[in-house]
């Protein structure tokens, strides 16, 4: 290699600092071509006002480099900071989280020995988005957004990964049978997706069904395919099956910028002790090494690294009495790594990574843009009388009409309790109400404006709306419970 790749690399803090020093050392070691810019980021930077956690320089950084190898960071406690992955994740488009889960039996203690999957979480969009409301006394709003181009592009994403890898199948994961409209768009995106990779086997899991089945059947999986926050929680459950979550590794991929991390957080409770385990960084590291076009680094340090699981020199987070033959630090971990460049694993499969540097053909197709039409609104009001009865709300608000723009019924948490309620139904002082005409034809923006004025008039606290609208006809909005 002619010339030394840029990356731009953050120490973190807590065990950050020293995984990444230990990491570095064997990246170095190998032969790897990189040259780094040092920038700052977690707790000292949060603690000078800086909320995301970040500097304005480290930005710079990132768009210069479009490379970042990061270690763990601590997030000050209390309100005010923003989870810097996610500022990061957002402000560079990185919306493909990509976590491989694989045993390393019988080196690393796993019931799963046969275990080698792939999740690929959406990594923008979500309730990561973080848009939250409280907006009565008792009740808060979090927004769950699901976008037909950010579904898309992480599922074409996923395809790719597997016709590049050599993989056989992919999972689609989903809650779609309770959100239909979020989740469903998800799924249907999914099977539409799967038709143009007819060579690849496709299924689709209800996500707690799925969870489940990671949990006890790892095996049986190639690369999952799910949405934010469901790909948060089975990374974890998938890196913990395979016997530890200290040894995984995950990139967040953008179309320009990709960040390379350890899946793991900042360990304050071990900080300074020498102890920690450097593999998730470095197995992070290698596949940084291999998106910037040098996989046979890559593969030097990972067979490397399994060759040292092999030989039985632990740390303390893997030592197992019996098969290890040393426990070892952070330090003399990453120079037994360093001893063994070069050498082979002798049990376990040899590295060998993708040498075709070509991008994945991950677009974003275009929309022929439906007739959108409204045809009525949710008015949300804060209600609160004594004894919280719908019928007495109903009552009062069927005085509202605008041009024949009426009440016709009201939810309470998503439950149909006015007209003909149950009795049982618990109620917040939060309620949805729903008006629409009596043929649910289109309406106009000037009826909702006088709609609104007259639920006002009638002394009501309206706090949010949201407008229903018909794509080519098609309901665009759910139907509530006992509807």
């Amino acid at each position: 290699m002619s010339s030394k790749r840029k990356i731009t690399v953050a120490y973190g803090d807590g065990i950050g600092p020293e995984i990444m020093k230990a990491t570095l050392a064997i990246l170095e070691a190998a032969g790897a071509q990189l040259e780094y810019d040092v920038i700052e980021i977690g707790e000292q930077v949060y603690l000078k006002g800086i909320s995301s956690g970040m500097e304005p320089n480290a930005f710079e950084s990132l768009r210069e480099t479009k490379v970042f190898l990061k270690a763990p960071i601590t997030t000050p406690q209390g309100g005010g900071f923003k989870s810097l992955n996610v500022t990061t994740r957002t402000s560079f488009g990185l919306y493909a989280n990509v976590r491989p889960c694989k045993a390393f039996s019988p080196f690393i203690k796993t019931h799963f020995p046969k275990t080698d999957l792939v999740i690929i979480r959406e990594n923008e969009e979500d309730l990561y988005a973080g848009i939250e409301h409280r907006q009565t006394q008792e009740v808060f709003q979090s927004l769950k957004l699901i976008s037909k181009p950010g579904s898309e592009k992480i599922i074409r994403y996923a395809f790719e990964y597997a016709k590049k890898y050599g993989r056989k199948k992919v999972t689609c994961m989903t809650k779609d049978n309770i959100m239909k409209l979020a989740d469903g768009l998800f799924h249907k995106t999914f099977d539409e997706i799967s038709k143009e990779y007819p060579d690849i086997q496709t299924d689709h899991k209800i996500i707690d069904i799925g969870t489940a089945l990671i949990a006890d059947r790892p095996e049986t999986f190639d690369v999952i395919v799910t949405l934010n926050l469901y790909g948060d929680i089975i990374s974890d459950v998938a890196a913990q099956v395979t016997g530890s979550v200290g040894l995984g590794g995950s990139a967040n991929v953008g179309e320009e910028v990709a960040m390379f991390e350890a899946i793991h957080g900042s360990a304050p409770d071990i900080t300074g002790m020498g102890i920690a385990n450097p593999s998730g960084l470095l197995n992070g590291a290698i596949m940084m090494l291999v998106h910037i076009g040098q996989p046979e680094v890559a593969e030097k340090i990972s067979n490397a690294w399994m060759k040292t699981l092999e030989d039985g020199i632990h740390t303390g987070d893997i030592y197992q009495e019996g098969l290890s033959t040393k426990k070892v630090g952070t330090e003399e971990f990453a120079g037994a790594v360093i001893e063994r460049l070069g050498q082979l694993p002798s049990s376990m499969v040899p590295a060998e990574f993708d040498k075709d540097t070509s991008p994945m053909n991950v677009f974003v197709s275009s929309v022929t843009k439906a007739k959108k039409e409204l045809i009525g609104v949710d008015v949300f009001v804060d209600w609160d009388e004594p004894g919280r009865d719908p019928q007495v709300l109903g009552e009062k608000l069927r005085q509202a009409n605008a041009d024949g723009l009426q009440l016709t019924l009201i939810t309470n948490r998503g439950i149909k309790v006015f007209p003909d309620g149950m009795r049982e139904s618990f109620c917040t002082d939060h309620w949805r109400c729903r008006f629409q005409n009596a043929e649910q034809a289109t309406i106009t923006h000037a009826q909702v404006r006088e709609l609104l004025k007259q639920v006002e008039e009638l002394g009501f606290d309206f706090i949010k709306t949201e407008n229903l609208y018909s794509f080519d006809g098609v309901r665009g909005y759910s139907l509530a419970q006992g509807e």
